[in-house]
This record gives C-alpha cells, structure tokens and sequence, in this order.
C-alpha cells in the first residue's frame, strides 16, 4: 500500500503514536534501555505480538533504536534515539492533560478509576 505524504505536523506525529502501545511503550523507554521482556512486564496486557510490531514500526520511524548485544544468547536492548527524547518532550504537555482531566473522562465513560492520581 502506497503511503501518502502527510497533511500537517499533527497528521506525522499522531501516524507516529498511532495505536494503544505505542505511547506506553515511549514512555517506558524514557528512563533508559529495556529490553523486551522488561517492557512487556512495565505494560500489562500488551501481548508479544503486538509488541514487537510496534517496537519495529518505532524503530523504523526513527524514535526507537534496536540494539543487539553479540551474547549468547543474543541480547537485545530498545533504546530512544534524539528523535524519541524530543518525541517524549513533546508528549509530556499531553500527559500532564490526562493527569489532570483523567477522572473526569473516566466518570463520562462510566469508568470506575483506581483513586489515585496519575
């Protein structure tokens, strides 16, 4: 399927983030290199699959950088690059928008919330 050029910044950086994961997945990797199965157990639910598919999506977008280790076995690291950083500073002003909206769209939706606060 044949990609179209994108229509303004909003369209690039939301095609960018565009899934459930793929913003966790960010977020996960801003406090260092992880490997796979260390950001399968930060993100409950997330299955192997989907994953991988999104680190190999952020990984040729640029935002995420795949490192393997000549071990035995092989171990492999996913890191953010420059573009990932600036990507998760991007982020932070929507985050912050959740923290302080989150229960009032969880009681919209009919959402019971945990009662904290992030």
């Amino acid at each position: 399927m044949a990609r179209r050029p994108f229509d303004c910044g909003i369209d690039a950086a939301v095609d960018v983030i565009g899934g459930k994961w793929k913003v966790l997945i960010l977020w996960a990797l801003d406090s260092g290199p992880r490997r796979s199965g260390e950001l399968r157990r930060m993100l409950p639910g997330v299955s192997e699959k989907m994953l991988t598919q999104h680190l190999r999506e952020l990984e040729a977008d640029g935002v995420v950088h795949r490192e393997v280790h000549a071990e035995v076995p092989p171990r492999v690291e996913y890191s953010l690059t420059e573009l990932g950083i600036t990507l998760n500073t991007a982020l932070e002003p929507l985050g912050e928008w959740g923290r302080l909206h989150k229960q009032r769209i969880e009681r919209a939706r009919g959402i019971g919330g945990r009662g904290d606060d992030d």
